[in-house]
């Protein structure tokens, strides 16, 4: 019997060269066993610094350490095979400099066996993609409502409306060019991100930007009903499984307080001969 053929896993090449062509699937992941449930089923594979937040309790994302990044980037590497892994640099550690930020994503991508790192803003951070790209580092860009800077930015607002749209298709030109072989675009405008998606040679993947983009990402707690703490509107529900949950355990609770088990011997004693 010949051995089974081996999976082959996608690469930040594969992805950039899906420009334009069949829209991308992507979702987070923070765990091995979500990991392997949506390996079959996506192109990339998020580890987002959102594991703060939805995993962790933490009210922002601004509280997401390094550690924390590489440990759930393991636990992800060990569930996949085929989906692009790619691991969030948490807030602090790429802002300072370029050689910040290689470093650091370097010790990501050495530890956790990521094949690239997202890092958010535009203009700003280009020289850092730049940079990162020329030392083997591929990178996913993040621009529009960038939550590492929602304090800046007064809340998760929708960005680039009005005037403010020139400054996010600037920032969109800028991380493209630099090197990014894709884009988040998160809480933009349709028309906007339609002509950001037109002008840029990269692919652009949307959260609660529209269709227009090129690939579309959620958090995957929010898609299956199972992070509750709020809803963002451009979420679509594909399950409940958080009220399934609670349900279980409330049974489960009541079937403990009324001593609903099986006796003991029924569980570890011999079988009963026939």
């Amino acid at each position: 019997m010949s051995a089974a053929r081996a999976i082959r896993a996608l690469t930040p090449p594969d992805i950039a060269a899906r420009k334009g062509r069949t829209p991308l699937v992507c979702l987070t992941a923070y765990t091995t066993p979500i990991a392997q449930l949506v390996d079959a089923h996506c192109d990339v594979v998020l580890v987002g610094d959102s594991v703060g937040m939805v995993l962790h309790g933490l009210p922002s994302t601004l509280g997401v350490t390094l550690e924390m990044m590489i440990l759930h980037g393991q636990a992800v590497r060990r569930g996949l095979e085929r989906a692009l892994m790619v691991v969030d640099m948490p807030f602090g550690s790429y802002e300072e400099s370029p050689g910040q930020a290689f470093d650091n994503a370097a010790r990501v991508m050495a530890q956790t066996g990521c094949a690239a790192v997202k890092l958010e803003g535009g203009e700003s951070m280009a020289a850092t993609i730049r940079f990162l790209a020329a030392r083997g580092v591929p990178v996913m860009a993040h621009v529009g409502l960038t939550p590492q800077a929602v304090n800046a930015l007064g809340g998760y607002r929708v960005q680039g409306r009005g005037d403010d749209a020139d400054r996010i298709q600037r920032d969109a030109v800028a991380v493209a060019e630099a090197g990014a072989f894709a884009v988040v675009l998160e809480k933009t405008p349709e028309a906007l991100a339609l002509r950001i998606t037109q002008e840029i040679a990269i692919p652009t993947i949307g959260i609660g930007a529209s269709p227009a983009c090129d690939g579309q990402i959620l958090v995957v707690d929010d898609m299956l009903g199972l992070f509750g703490a709020f809803l963002p509107k451009f979420v679509k529900r594909y399950a409940e499984l958080g009220e399934a949950a609670s349900a279980a355990v409330s049974a489960y609770s009541q079937d403990v307080r009324e001593r609903r088990f099986p006796a003991a011997e029924h569980v570890f004693g011999d079988e009963p001969k026939t």
